[in-house]
Parts: C-alpha cells; sequence; structure tokens
C-alpha cells in the first residue's frame, strides 16, 4: 500500500465572475402602457413586434392587453362598430300588421301570429 498522503498533489484554483444582480423591473407609467395597449388593437397589428420595438418581452405586453380587456375599459375594433348606425322610425298605423325594420329588412307580421313563431322568425333574419 502507498502512502498518499506523503504524495506531491497539484490543485486548481477555479475563480468565477460574480454572479450579476437581478435586473430592476422597469416602472411603465400608464400613458405608455395605454398607448401600447392602443397600438395592438388596431387591425392587423402584430403584438410580438409592437413589444420588442419597445424594449419589452411579448408576454408583459399580452399580460397589460388582457387586463385591459377583461377590466372592460377598453375593446378592440370590430367590423360592426365602423358601420353606420341606422335608426328605424316607428309611426303608430291603426292596424294589426306590425313592421319590424332589421338593417335592411323589413319584418310584416300580424297580429295573431304567436311570440314563439316570430321570434324564429327574427332569429332567422339576424342570422342571414
Amino acid at each position: 500500500m502507498s502512502d498518499s498522503v506523503n504524495q506531491p498533489r497539484t490543485f486548481e484554483v477555479l475563480t468565477a465572475a460574480p454572479v450579476r444582480a437581478r435586473r430592476k423591473p422597469r416602472d411603465w407609467p400608464n400613458e405608455e402602457k395605454e398607448r401600447l395597449i392602443a397600438e395592438t388593437l388596431l387591425p392587423g397589428a402584430n403584438v410580438s413586434a409592437i413589444a420588442r420595438a419597445e424594449g419589452l418581452d411579448p408576454s408583459q405586453l399580452y399580460g397589460w392587453r388582457r387586463k385591459a380587456l377583461s377590466s372592460g375599459l377598453v375593446a378592440p375594433l370590430t367590423e360592426t362598430a365602423k358601420k353606420e348606425v341606422k335608426f328605424a322610425r316607428v309611426e303608430p298605423v291603426a292596424s294589426s300588421a306590425v313592421e319590424i325594420v332589421l338593417g335592411d329588412v323589413v319584418v310584416r307580421v300580424g297580429g295573431d301570429i304567436e311570440s314563439d313563431h316570430l321570434m324564429k322568425i327574427l332569429r332567422a333574419v339576424r342570422k342571414a
């Protein structure tokens, strides 16, 4: 058996760079958040591209957007929002028939129609 205690040994000294301190989260002003969220709600907007252009992680911007939409304070633009709102003029007429105007469609029904049947007709008109 050999005596390993008295044998020459070599040691390697390891050095390490100090661990970087965690980056402090950036405090975004509400106006800046609102601007970015509004930009993401435009038709055809790319949320990830907008986030990266501002130096943000896309998940952060998606989170802000999700919070804003769930709060009900903002809503995305839809095609129906762009359409012109039309109002129907109602004139009282001495008749048992009723005219219901839904957009460009006029539904004329007699006074003796059952309410269930009328609801089915109106749903069909709305879907068309």
